[in-house]
């Protein structure tokens, strides 16, 4: 059975492995996942990541943040689905919390947080909210 939505599968990992206090996890590698997790190590919500390759398999290593023992990140949610894709200008880009949490943007330059991707003026794909 094939994988309908991998980042999402990947934001859920992030999300179950938090709330069970896990420090590391391992999901399969893909170019736009390793440029979610470089956002997500440049804006403090995760420690590190870096790519394993064993057996001709590729695989993601995701050192987890945490805080005063609490997880660094509240809440990720998935926002454009394969089933809904969601595209916004530099200007309707969404604020998260007030500026405190970010959105990841797919852009025509790469994948960038909301705040890069509106001092660019660039406008793409919204992949996930992070708070």
């Amino acid at each position: 059975m094939s994988m309908q939505d991998p980042i999402a599968d990947m934001l859920t990992c992030i999300r179950n492995a938090q709330m069970m206090g896990i420090q590391e996890i391992c999901v399969p590698y893909s170019h736009v996942k390793s440029n979610i997790l470089g956002v997500l190590k440049d804006e403090g919500f995760i420690e590190d990541y870096q790519m394993l390759e064993s057996d001709n398999k590729k695989d993601l290593r995701v050192s987890l943040k945490y805080y005063q023992g609490r997880a660094v990140i509240e809440k990720i949610k998935r926002i454009s689905k394969p089933s809904l894709r969601v595209y916004r200008g530099y200007d309707d880009l969404p604020l998260i919390r007030g500026g405190l949490g970010i959105t990841i943007v797919s852009t025509p330059k790469g994948v960038m947080s909301d705040k890069a991707a509106r001092a660019q003026k660039l406008g793409g794909e919204v992949l996930c909210a992070v708070e």
